[in-house]
């Protein structure tokens, strides 16, 4: 017998392991640590984390294949193409009430709720999860991942903010930031330097500098950042909301959404400027994502989010189109994981009981 050429050698492998086998070990994929394993837009700031997992991950590759074999491993392609692909929506616990959302780069989501501070963690790709930090008794708002393992988490009316392995579920730090009433710390975002919350009961950030490698610091670190300029304050309602950073990094945006109008800040000084976006209003604004010189403004009772185009200072703005989905129901903060943007859903037209409903609902960019 005539020995096999090279070129003909990958034919006769297939022939005989089987197509199947090829295929299937090639789409072996994780889940959510403690989940089953069967079955089942880039914040690209200079200090946000970008995520490589695009959405649904990638068509079955059609091979050549032999016809005796053809229908059976065009089914298990399409069974493994199913099984990779991350569901639009999927529920979190009755009634969690959740409110802010981030997102490693494992594909992990959390979430705060405001019950008790309790942390939930879910895969996306199969909408599994768990407590992993039981909270302080008062709410987790907006939260952010770095990529140490570490989620930031604002505390609401406790006038405080946390820091949580995102492992062991440990506070790694706590922060009190004001013992004034009333207060209410509503989100943060992390800069290469430092970790920003708001307080949309008082008018004011405050800033948890960070060290070398990212070292946290003491209380005696912490600074509160008094905001002038535009901004007005209204002490009979929510004021600064959502924070991102200015498409060039050097300043932060928050949003009032008292008023609806979005404003850049001096991290420096506190002054504010308000960011000209024509006759657009982000109305009811909440979570704050950058992508490039792309803001996303979530517009929660209004059950939208405004897409904005801005300039590299963050000076000016237009609005460019509106995301919305039947899924929605009051959705709050967002996150990005490839190609999509994961929102929970406070659902705060709903009266919260212990049996309540609420789940997380995914759209494109």
């Amino acid at each position: 017998m005539s020995r096999p050429q090279p070129r003909h050698l990958g034919r006769i492998l297939a022939s005989t392991i089987g197509l199947p086998a090829l295929l299937l070990g090639s789409l072996t994929a994780s889940a959510f640590p403690g989940a089953s394993t069967a079955g089942t837009t880039p914040a690209t700031g200079p200090h946000v984390v970008k995520h490589a997992v695009e959405d649904d991950m990638c068509d079955p590759i059609r091979f050549g294949t032999n016809p005796a074999n053809a229908a059976a491993a065009a089914a298990t392609a399409a069974k493994a193409a199913k099984a990779v692909r991350f569901p639009t929506r999927f529920e979190l616990p009755a009634g969690f009430q959740p409110e802010g959302i981030a997102i490693d780069r494992s594909g992990t989501a959390y979430f705060g709720s405001r019950v008790d501070g309790d942390i939930y963690a879910a895969s996306l790709r199969t909408g599994a999860g768990k407590v992993i930090s039981q909270g302080p008794g008062t709410a987790s708002l907006g939260m952010k991942t770095d990529k140490r393992g570490r989620l930031f988490v604002a505390g609401a009316a406790g006038g405080n903010g946390r820091v949580i392995d995102t492992r062991s579920g440990k506070v790694l730090a706590s922060y009190t930031f004001t013992t004034a009433t009333p207060t209410f710390v509503n989100d943060v975002i992390l800069s290469k330097d430092a970790a920003w919350f708001t307080d949309s009961r008082q008018p004011v950030l405050y800033k948890v500098p960070l060290g070398r490698n990212g070292k946290l610091p003491s209380q005696a670190a912490v600074q509160t950042i008094k905001l002038s300029g535009d901004y007005v304050h209204d002490p009979a309602n929510n004021n600064a909301n959502g924070i991102e950073l200015t498409p060039d990094g050097r300043n932060l945006i928050i949003v009032q959404s008292a008023t609806g109008f979005l404003f850049r800040v001096d991290p420096r000084t506190g002054v504010t400027r308000k960011i000209d976006l024509g006759a657009a209003v982000m109305t009811n604004g909440d979570g704050l994502l950058l992508s490039k010189d792309t803001l996303y403004v979530v517009q929660n009772r209004l059950n939208k989010i405004a897409v904005l185009d801005l300039d590299n200072s963050g000076s000016r703005g237009r609005l460019v189109r509106e995301i919305t989905s039947t899924d929605f129901d009051v959705p709050t903060t967002a996150a990005f994981y490839g190609s999509r943007i994961y929102l929970p859903n406070a659902r705060f037209s709903t009266p919260p009981t212990p049996a309540t409903e609420y789940w997380v609902t995914a759209v494109k960019r």
